[in-house]
């Protein structure tokens, strides 16, 4: 039996976390087995998502605490497991979709990435989305490729203007023989 002052412990280190999060996903882990378990920590942890397990009333209360993640509150029913990311908010998507295809003693409830709330059915959704990384990728690309457009007319006007300096001086020498 938990205390009071134990629960308010927990519901205030949910809260912290929960607050530090930008990826916070919701699962039923109810048919799991331990092993099961063991292996969904083994494959989140290397990637730094951590995987957790709270009493609903517990979580409830932080949620409430945090705000702004209201509409996970009616997915805490049945057994619920957080999986939660600090750094890259699509991530961890990735990895419950695969798990999930490979054990299918799990299910996904629900999610809050960056603020947007998901359902249950849109896990996939979630997981075509680019990652953080892929995201900055795109706008260093998208970023160098005037540079290189402007680096190229430019080397292309100085070919033109070496190539025009050379007629003339091929015409000079070609005028005053």
């Amino acid at each position: 039996m938990l205390t009071q002052q134990r629960k308010a412990e927990i519901v205030e280190q949910l809260r912290q976390k929960l607050q530090r999060a930008c990826g916070v996903y919701l699962v039923n882990f109810g048919d799991m087995t331990v092993a099961d378990s063991q292996a969904l920590r083994k494959e989140l942890r290397p990637k730094g998502f951590e995987y957790q397990v709270a009493k609903n009333t517990l979580l409830r209360r932080a949620l409430q605490a945090v705000g702004g993640h209201g509409k996970l509150e009616q997915h805490l029913v049945g057994q619920t497991a957080l999986v939660l990311s600090y750094t890259d908010g699509i991530a961890p998507a990735r990895v419950l979709r695969d798990f999930i295809k490979r054990v299918e003693k799990i299910s996904f409830k629900a999610a809050v990435v960056e603020g947007h709330y998901f359902d249950g059915s849109q896990l996939e959704q979630i997981a075509s989305l680019p990652s953080r990384e892929e995201l900055l990728a795109g706008i260093v690309v998208s970023l160098q490729a005037p540079v290189a457009g402007v680096a190229g007319a430019i080397g292309a006007l100085l070919r033109d203007i070496a190539y025009l300096v050379e007629e003339v001086a091929r015409k000079r020498s070609g005028a005053t023989e």
